[in-house]
């Protein structure tokens, strides 16, 4: 009973807090074009520079200096102010957890350790609080993923300002995700494993993963025979991973992970993203030479070694970005992402410029994504979704995210930490009330 109450109560909570917290309507499709006018863009794909941008249907129309608004279009002028386009938060799980404490408020993950065919984005809550909060900041879009203990699932990129997953999902299946066996000995206190039992429990998860692929490209190459009886759901997810269709998205830190990640992916010849990459630096050349991106999750990192200087999981995508390694910016996990758009302004001042901070998330991340064709820079032809900001972006002082368009809708950048903000505005301007015995 003393369980059921206290589940209950928890309920409760959650549901006053809910009600307390009433998320803006989305926005509605464009209906007459928008002509802004005179604001400073930063496109991506140039210098930033004033100039006019016309959106029409949802798409970037035009880009230039002294545009002719269409007779029916609406017309803003944004002199003074940052036209940037949307950011995009590679790597959590928004809309996939609402309160980490409470397991009922969790849909981020399956209890069987392979899942190729888990599709994230059914998951997705497009009603969770917390989704304002990052859209705030800039976010118009998410790449949201599986947690679990080996082959977690697909991951999807949803678009911040929908009614339900399907009218927020854009680009689904965008990666095959694999938490890589660890490959460090814990030598801590708190480890109750002998050195022994910890390599013969990594042996043993390598090679059950390696026997899972190979099991997994058996019944591919049976498929393209046409030998199969039968269809097993979860081999048969991966049919587009053979194909060279579906990216691998391997979470991994140490340089051995990532060395055993890149044989993998060679031998299916397949795409290779490395999330985490915490050491990534360390063989930055290797994963240039071969092609492999990097989802980088430690802007705001501490130094892993004793030995490492105190700013090395700052510097570190300045290394990658010498190396020539494609990478993009991240913070794993959920209401932390908020934070991301102020971790690349931080990471500037170790290594890497300003324009090379605003690409790890917005082209760079969309074409990791792999839809650089639709989103990422402010270009003819793509999807109107912009930001614009009073201040600069990356700057915690200067940054002021004003106004949104998502494919053209205008974005409510109302959330539950304004409305409080509000509310409690109002209780510390009232006299207080003292409480008669």
């Amino acid at each position: 009973m003393k369980l059921i109450k206290s589940l209950l109560a928890v309920a409760c909570v959650l549901a006053a807090g809910s009600a307390g917290a009433v998320n803006p309507v989305p926005g509605t499709a464009q209906t007459e074009p928008l002509l802004l006018k005179n604001a400073t863009v930063h496109s991506v794909v140039a210098a930033p520079a004033v100039q006019d941008v016309l959106i029409q249907d949802g798409k970037i129309a035009a880009v230039g200096t002294n545009l002719t608004a269409p007779a029916n279009a609406r017309v803003q002028d944004l002199s003074g102010k940052n036209l940037y386009p949307g950011l995009i938060a590679l790597i959590n799980q928004l809309g996939l957890i609402e309160v980490e404490a409470v397991r009922a408020t969790r849909d981020d993950r399956e209890i069987s350790a392979t899942n190729p065919d888990l599709r994230t984005e059914v998951a997705f809550n497009a009603d969770s609080v917390v989704i304002p909060t990052i859209r705030s900041n800039g976010f118009s879009h998410s790449l949201i993923y599986p947690s679990g203990s080996l082959i977690t699932g697909r991951s999807a990129l949803m678009q911040l300002d929908g009614w339900n997953w399907q009218d927020a999902l854009v680009q689904s299946s965008v990666g095959l995700h694999v938490n890589w066996p660890r490959m460090g000995i814990q030598t801590g206190w708190w480890v109750r494993d002998s050195v022994e039992q910890q390599q013969k429990r990594q042996a043993e998860q390598l090679a059950k993963l390696q026997d899972y692929f190979s099991a997994a490209h058996a019944y591919y190459l049976a498929e393209q025979a046409g030998l199969n009886r039968g269809r097993d759901s979860r081999w048969h997810a991966m049919l587009s991973f053979f194909e060279g269709k579906l990216p691998l998205f391997v979470h991994a830190d140490d340089p051995r992970q990532m060395r055993q990640a890149m044989l993998l992916a060679q031998q299916y010849g397949v795409k290779l993203v490395i999330v985490g990459g915490r050491d990534s630096w360390r063989i930055a050349d290797e994963l240039a030479a071969n092609k492999v991106a990097v989802i980088y999750t430690a802007p705001y990192g501490l130094p892993t070694r004793g030995d490492e200087a105190y700013d090395q999981a700052f510097s570190a995508p300045g290394v990658l970005k010498r190396a020539g390694v494609q990478f993009a910016l991240s913070l794993d996990g959920f209401w932390d992402t908020r934070n991301l758009v102020f971790a690349a302004g931080h990471v500037t001042r170790y290594g890497l410029d300003q324009a090379e901070a605003l690409r790890a998330l917005t082209l760079d991340a969309a074409a990791i994504a792999g839809v650089a064709d639709r989103l990422g820079s402010i270009e003819v032809g793509k999807s109107a979704s912009l930001v614009v900001s009073s201040g600069d972006i990356f700057d915690y002082r200067g940054h002021q995210v004003e106004q949104m368009w998502i494919d053209g809708r205008s974005v409510d950048l109302d959330n539950r930490h304004k409305q409080l903000h509000r509310r409690y505005q109002q209780r510390y301007q009232q006299p207080s009330q003292s409480v008669q015995p």
